[in-house]
């Protein structure tokens, strides 16, 4: 059975969506890929949606929404954004924060340069559940 992998930020529309996204495109061979927040927003982050359809082809509307913490089912990993969130009331056997800046409001060149972060974090926790 693969590792489930939590991404968690606050309002689960931007990073935390496309830590799931390119969980799922990069590493879905190794682990299972959810995202979650502790409040919500009503749509996920547009230019999020946008660059990921451009840089990756991956439509994160076609298969994501914003979902509470309590929305997804138990996990392995917690992965936190970099929002300071702490998450006691999801369990998990590692737990690890990437602090990440959020874009939200920012140039595509900061959502880009977040996305790669991402991207390059999710390759290696792929490599570090593979061994």
């Amino acid at each position: 059975m693969k590792p489930r992998v939590a991404f968690v930020c606050v309002h689960n529309a931007c990073r935390s969506q496309i830590a799931e996204a390119l969980g799922r495109k990069l590493a879905s061979d190794v682990f299972e890929s959810y995202s979650a927040g502790t409040a919500l927003k009503s749509a996920l982050n547009p230019d999020a949606v946008r660059l990921m359809r451009a840089l990756y082809g991956v439509d994160m509307e076609a298969c994501q929404h914003p979902k509470l913490l309590e929305d997804i089912p138990p996990v392995d990993v917690v992965i936190t954004m970099g929002c300071g969130v702490h998450c006691p009331n999801l369990p998990c056997k590692h737990r690890e924060d990437w602090g990440i800046e959020d874009p939200t409001g920012k140039p595509d060149a900061a959502f880009t340069e977040a996305i790669r972060i991402i991207e390059r974090r999710v390759l290696a926790l792929r490599e570090q559940l593979s061994r």
